[in-house]
């Protein structure tokens, strides 16, 4: 049986994206870790600190030896922070920027689970007092080049993950776009699928949240945020946002928090997407 070894480091984070995978429904978390995912192929995991029920310093010296073997993913939650030489975040007593490059110069890919270890995420907004960056940031100012994925999302659906991991496991290969976020998944605008989308073509505009309409006056940025939500929905495919009659907050963008707040005021863009 070929393993894929996962050793899953949490940095900066609520544990919003672990707690998002745990509720996966199209396949159970048990399932994940003892079943063959794709045929001949299961998940060994070596490392999550949430669910693992080992602590201290044998879990982390786990971590070293399966780390200096090689052939491992590592999977990466959270922002890191930066500021006076990393002091902010430590695990085992090393900076959260010490543990990710001694890590990602060993693994053979990287996968950057949620916004903030994508692109920085709530903790990199300003004024942003620990330093934090993104995974890539970081690697990229250390010439660190590895594969690297970016599953945003606060949180990311479980199925973004656990589908990005499949396909790895049987192809070995992924489409990504210039975010270096899966195509499969971050390939289209929220717009362009939107239950909502009749209203806009039609130009009925909702200007309180008790009025029908497209909800772009009132915040909505899924004419410009790439994800499948409208497709594939949440929690089992009961809801999402527009449904639930809340604007998109586009937190699978780079613009997350940052740029894209106010939430609830209208974004002046050129374009909107087709």
């Amino acid at each position: 049986m070929e393993k894929l070894k996962v050793i899953w480091f949490q940095a900066g984070t609520c544990t919003g994206c672990t707690i998002s995978l745990l509720n996966s429904s199209s396949i159970k978390v048990k399932n994940l870790l003892l079943d063959e995912i794709v045929p001949g192929k299961i998940i060994s995991l070596i490392f999550q600190s949430t669910i693992m029920a080992g602590s201290g310093e044998k879990v982390i010296e786990i971590v070293k030896e399966e780390s200096e073997k090689g052939n491992f993913f590592l999977v990466v939650e959270g922002a890191i922070s930066t500021k006076d030489e990393g002091i902010y975040g430590k695990i085992g007593e090393k900076t959260f920027c010490e543990v990710i490059f001694d890590l990602a110069k060993k693994a053979d890919g990287i996968i950057c689970l949620g916004s903030c270890s994508s692109f920085g995420g709530i903790p990199k907004a300003s004024p942003n007092p620990t330093g934090c960056k993104s995974v890539n940031e970081i690697l990229e100012e250390k010439n660190i080049k590895k594969m690297l994925i970016n599953i945003p999302g606060c949180p990311p659906h479980p199925d973004w993950f656990i589908g990005t991991i499949s396909k790895i496991m049987t192809l070995n290969r992924i489409e990504l776009d210039e975010l270096k976020r899966p195509i499969d998944f971050y390939g289209k605008l929220i717009h362009e699928n939107c239950l909502r989308r009749p209203f806009f073509d039609k130009g009925k505009f909702a200007k309180s949240f008790k009025e029908e309409g497209c909800l772009y006056l009132l915040g909505c940025k899924g004419p410009y945020t790439y994800a499948d939500c409208p497709l594939r929905e949440w929690n089992g495919g009961v809801n999402w946002c527009v449904k639930n009659n809340f604007p998109c907050l586009g937190c699978t963008e780079p613009e997350f928090i940052e740029k894209n707040i106010p939430f609830f005021k209208k974004k002046e863009i050129e374009k909107i997407g087709e």
